[in-house]
């Protein structure tokens, strides 16, 4: 299968395009200094080219906060470009698999949301998102979207390695404990969205780690797991306020186990993230490949 993965430089799309290699297949890696994919013209061209079977889009506007003062350019990301994407492969007969986010509920579930729960997003962030999966469903009848939370990896910042960090300088760290998720490892959403890119079914999947917890309570087992004496205490989200409201409940679970895919355990996630990251500081360390 030849693969086209676009925001391909991410924290996400660098595990995209090595999964899709580890897969087999022949692989191809794009963002934005080599195809905007708001650019129709650019997207035919690169798709004629190409000859791609699926195009897995990681591209997207992440900064949540920064959505709430620009979400007209969050929308022109995360919203309009998907679509046009969307059209193009549409136009090429091209699969497309789309990652969107939990942020597109409105965090007040009592328990998990599966993949016809409805909608609300309560944060500019989310409303973009959201524009994006209707953008891409109404545009190609060949699509996955897939909504994933709480994303950590080794090639982009995350919650995780902040949490490290300011325990390597502080006795004691206060993190919220009244939102919940499920924390997700890229190193297992990607070959997750690479076995959904090679299925048929189409629709939405839910692919985040299983299971749930609080900030508080990942912080609180990342530093256990790597030995910090910093001592972690519970607060809440008052206590914190952020430009953009954050989901008090975004627990996501799926109805589609059985031709989506079920993500391990996040803490299985958080073990294999913290594994590879102590193999790579050991190889920079030692004046290896970064």
């Amino acid at each position: 299968m030849r693969v086209l993965v676009t925001g391909a430089y991410g924290m996400l799309g660098r595990e995209v395009v090595a999964a899709s290699r580890d897969a087999g297949h022949d692989t191809e890696a794009r963002d934005l200094d080599t195809l905007d994919i708001s650019d129709r013209a650019a997207l035919d061209e690169a798709l004629a080219d190409l000859d791609p079977d699926v195009v897995v889009n990681c591209a997207g506007w992440t900064d949540v906060d920064g959505a709430e003062e620009h979400e007209a350019q969050a929308l022109h990301v995360n919203g309009t470009a998907p679509g046009v994407l969307a059209a193009a492969t549409a136009a090429a007969g091209v699969r497309v698999v789309h990652v969107s986010t939990d942020y597109v509920f409105p965090g007040d579930a009592s328990e998990p949301y599966v993949e016809s729960s409805p909608t609300g997003p309560r944060s500019a962030y989310g409303r973009t998102k959201l524009a994006g999966e209707h953008a891409v469903a109404a545009a190609n009848p060949d699509h996955v979207i897939a909504r994933t939370a709480w994303l950590f990896g080794l090639h982009g910042k995350n919650f995780v390695d902040t949490m490290l960090a300011l325990g390597a300088e502080r006795e004691t760290l206060r993190v919220v404990d009244d939102q919940t998720g499920c924390p997700t490892w890229a190193g297992h959403l990607a070959p997750a969205l690479i076995t959904l890119a090679e299925r048929e079914a189409t629709g939405l999947f839910h692919t985040a780690g299983g299971g749930s917890c609080t900030w508080f309570e990942l912080a609180r087992e990342a530093l256990a797991a790597t030995g910090s004496p910093c001592r972690v205490e519970p607060t809440t989200t008052d206590e914190f306020p952020r430009p953009a409201p954050r989901p008090a409940y975004s627990v996501l679970a799926t109805e589609r186990a059985a031709d989506g895919v079920v993500l391990p355990p996040w803490r299985e996630g958080l073990a294999g993230y913290l594994a590879e990251r102590a193999s790579f500081d050991s190889r920079t360390t030692a004046g290896g490949p970064r």
